[in-house]
């Protein structure tokens, strides 16, 4: 009997191993759509910093090329020339991504993990007044008003930080996973042992939630990196642009003194010779860098899985 519960066994095995094998031409197929996938992708940033490196006579006659007629350097050297401003707004898109990744971090990670604790009394509403902003907002006219007047934030680096720090989809992540990765009995064990709730949160829930963290850290990042849209709203004082507000600055100065012939002679000398499409092709490509770099610290953890065997029976 035992024999044939061990052959049944076997059987079933070799049958999910056969359905789970992937055939060398299948195996083909998906490197070629993931290799395609691939290069669609890279292409546009290719073409970016190619753009870049163009001269600005050769876009003017023959447009974006990816083999141009003319190949020049003067839209980096124009951004050499323009340090100052750069590395000014550069430190600002740093502070705010760094600052606001940590916060961030910081308070969706302990509203999620209370979130999942079925122990805490306010567990229902509070689920439903995260969840509700996600499908209702009170809409840009109502934030603009609360963030000027009343939390008195324009002109303020906090701005560009703040508005951006929680995210319902991103505390409903959370919840999720620390409700269904986090067993209870672990919690419980800790409980027994005399470990507060900000004990547990630090030395169990957070060291087994790396991917999870990595992954909200990964999303906040991008999200303030490439912001631009707070800077507009709130921001009037040149020196707290971030880069992407500086290129939207850059963006809508070349195209008002293009459309104003009535300007100084000075300043149309200056508008004419600098490289206005590479210019902005050069910043996004600067801007693009360094997300970039950052991106292969993240990747780690989304491969690696959760700790298996956590509790002993």
């Amino acid at each position: 009997m035992e024999k044939k519960k061990e052959l049944q066994a076997q059987r079933r095995e070799e049958g999910a191993s056969r359905l789970n094998r992937i055939k060398p031409r299948t195996n083909l197929l998906f490197n070629v759509i993931f290799a395609i996938c691939a290069t669609i992708c890279i292409i546009p940033v290719i073409f970016v910093f190619i753009i870049s490196i163009t001269a600005e006579e050769s876009i003017r006659m023959y447009g974006y090329r990816f083999f141009p007629q003319e190949f020049s350097l003067e839209s980096y050297e124009f951004l050499f020339k323009e340090g100052d401003t750069i590395l000014q707004a550069l430190g600002i898109s740093v502070t705010v991504a760094v600052v606001g990744t940590l916060l961030g971090l910081l308070l969706t990670s302990t509203m999620g993990y209370v979130l999942s604790r079925n122990s805490y009394k306010l567990n229902g509403f509070l689920t439903m007044v995260v969840f509700i902003p996600m499908i209702f907002n009170g809409g840009m006219i109502s934030s603009y008003v609360v963030n000027t007047q009343f939390l008195h934030l324009k002109d303020s680096i906090w701005a560009l930080i703040l508005p951006l720090c929680v995210s319902s989809f991103n505390v409903v992540i959370c919840r999720t996973f620390f409700k269904t990765n986090i067993p209870d009995s672990v919690i419980e064990s800790a409980q027994m042992d005399g470990a507060s709730q900000m004990k547990i949160f630090t030395r169990i829930a957070l060291p087994l939630s790396k991917p999870m963290l990595s992954t909200i850290a990964l999303f906040l990042t991008f999200g303030y990196w490439n912001d631009w849209f707070q800077s507009s709203l709130y921001i009037t004082n040149s020196r707290l642009f971030s880069l992407q507000s500086l290129l939207d600055h850059i963006q809508r100065n070349i195209e008002m003194m293009a459309k104003n012939p009535a300007m100084g002679l000075t300043m149309q000398q200056y508008i004419n010779s600098m490289p206005k499409e590479g210019a902005r092709m050069a910043m996004a490509i600067l801007i693009i860098i360094p997300i970039a770099c950052t991106y292969p610290f993240f990747q780690k953890y989304f491969i690696s899985g959760l700790t298996v065997g956590a509790v002993k029976g």
